[in-house]
């Protein structure tokens, strides 16, 4: 699951983004578009789907299992490709969709016409004045996120045949092994719960006005 974090994170804000940047344009309803896709179809269909195309039909990929990081890195990487994507399409779609509305909003601010005013690089006025301002939301969203990812992790870790907390969760609810419910549940909790509280602490980092 923190690989498919980081993987969402890294595709989904510059995609956000961007978006906001070329507002009505081709790229920006194409990003839109994705994330409508993104967001709508179900996360085995996708995976179903990806198995298929790149590893049924074009053979570059495996179709399932997991193997760890001992037996090396490319193994290890190119299991976790196509369970990654497919768990975070719908994760970079909400993210791109937050982060491309947010953006607009600050786009539109007078300090930010004041910085083009100034000759500052639209690459300094987009990722330095303007994300950073827009960054509380984008977090608070990822964060919100992290319980997508934890309920599509159960689906994801099923299709792909992944021996993780989603399988066991699987396992447990088909054999009725309703101590292991228990426990996944609370570690599920745990975990949401803590990353809420790195969100909280992330925003003031973000942002110096807010205090705790």
């Amino acid at each position: 699951m923190l690989v498919t974090l980081v993987f969402a994170i890294l595709i989904a804000v510059p995609m956000g983004v961007v978006a906001a940047w070329k507002a009505g344009s081709w790229i920006d309803r194409l990003v839109m578009a994705l994330a409508v896709f993104g967001f709508s179809v179900p996360v085995f269909v996708v995976g179903y789907l990806l198995a298929y195309v790149f590893a049924l039909e074009l053979e570059w990929l495996p179709v399932q299992g997991y193997r760890p990081l001992s037996d090396g890195f490319r193994p290890w990487f190119t299991n976790l490709i196509l369970p990654a994507i497919s768990l975070g399409l719908i994760y970079i779609a909400l993210i791109a969709r937050i982060t491309r509305a947010t953006m607009m909003e600050v786009l539109s601010q007078d300090y930010i016409k004041t910085a083009r005013a100034k000759g500052l690089g639209q690459n300094a006025i987009l990722f330095i004045h303007a994300l950073k301002n827009a960054a509380v939301p984008i977090v608070t969203v990822i964060g919100l996120g992290i319980a997508l990812l934890i309920g599509g992790a159960v689906v994801t870790e099923s299709v792909f045949v992944i021996p993780g907390l989603g399988r066991l969760t699987v396992d447990a609810i088909l054999r009725r092994d309703y101590p292991v419910i228990q426990g996944i549940v609370l570690l599920f909790s745990f975990t949401y719960e803590l990353v809420n509280l790195g969100v909280d602490l992330v925003y003031t980092r973000v942002d110096p006005r807010i205090r705790h």
